[in-house]
């Protein structure tokens, strides 16, 4: 395994610690924030509705940030900029302290100001929702989100550094924009809502590992539960997480969600107890850990395959 490799593994595990630590950067300077703002605009200019526009501006949009990690990794080498890209695409900290303010508030029995916070998790409704239904709205989210804005950015910076792992933020980032379902979206949306699904169904299998590794007593009911269940979520990647995060924490998700008019039914992942308020915690607790072990171990795995490969293809040998 080269230098390059090992220095590749410390970029992604120092971004990781760099987010667990400050969290996001201030709105004002925030790459993903200036990159929805830009695409905001192009979506002003380029708008029909047609899968054909979607697609130009899905592709614009990660084409731009893919060529934003090469020059950034032109500019400062790829350790540093692997490093930066991390630090701003993870977003750990902020799924948690949401999570756990949401949590905070349940507790103090503050249905108001629950509902108020957990619409920075959820696209549901969420004016009708009991302390129940807040509970499993921030456990599915926080489920979900994991795999997007954790483990996914994790993957794809052990596997191309700078430039993969700004692409697939540009690819998420664009599909929570405009990859719903609604009379808007549907067509315009479809390029950015398939693409995030490809880009993490490996990440959201990774995590369904992890979560069976930190929680070895439940591992075979993770396995049993994701095998029977998650299909029935319309996600082909929520459905797998939030089966295997159910399953751990022996509790029931899933069931009926109301996106304004349109009501969706998703089925019961898991065949344990009703959600607590408490289990929002143990979901943090989850995440977090499940975070760590792939920042630890993921990119010592890409590197010890990747340098596995290049090998008998010689190409470590032909720059000699």
């Amino acid at each position: 395994m080269t230098s390059d490799f090992v220095g590749r593994s410390l970029a992604v595990a120092i971004g990781f610690g760099a987010d667990h630590l400050f969290g996001e950067p201030p709105v004002d300077f925030h790459p993903v924030v200036g990159f929805g703002w830009l695409m905001k605009r192009l979506e002003a200019m380029i708008y029909a509705d047609s899968r054909t526009a979607g697609t130009a501006m899905c592709a614009i949009g990660t084409g731009l940030s893919y060529g934003i990690g090469v020059l950034g990794t032109r500019l400062l080498g790829d350790h540093v900029a692997t490093t930066l890209a991390v630090a701003t695409s993870v977003a750990g900290k902020m799924l948690a302290d949401e999570a756990q303010a949401v949590w905070s508030a349940l507790e103090r029995h503050d249905l108001p100001t629950a509902r108020a916070r957990v619409i920075s998790l959820v696209g549901r409704s969420t004016t009708d929702l009991d302390e129940v239904a807040i509970s499993r709205a921030v456990i599915e989210s926080l489920a979900e989100n994991t795999v997007d804005a954790v483990i996914a950015s994790l993957v794809w910076a052990s596997i191309g550094g700078a430039p993969t792992v700004l692409a697939h933020r540009a690819i998420n980032t664009l599909d929570a924009m405009i990859g719903h379902h609604s009379p808007r979206y549907e067509n315009f949306g479809w390029a950015s809502a398939r693409l995030d699904d490809v880009v993490n169904w490996i990440p959201a299998r990774i995590a369904t590992i992890a979560v069976a590794v930190v929680r070895p007593a439940r591992a075979r009911t993770v396995w049993k539960i994701v095998g029977r269940d998650a299909a029935q979520h319309p996600s082909p990647n929520g459905g797998v997480i939030e089966a295997a995060y159910a399953a751990a924490l022996g509790i029931e998700l899933g069931g009926t969600n109301r996106y304004g008019d349109r009501v969706e039914e998703r089925g019961i992942l898991g065949e344990g107890r009703i959600v607590r308020t408490a289990d929002i915690s143990q979901a943090v607790t989850l995440s977090r850990r499940i975070g760590l072990l792939c920042a630890l171990i993921l990119p010592l795995v890409v590197a010890l395959g990747t340098s596995a490969l290049r090998r008998p293809l010689g190409i470590e040998s032909a720059g000699r």
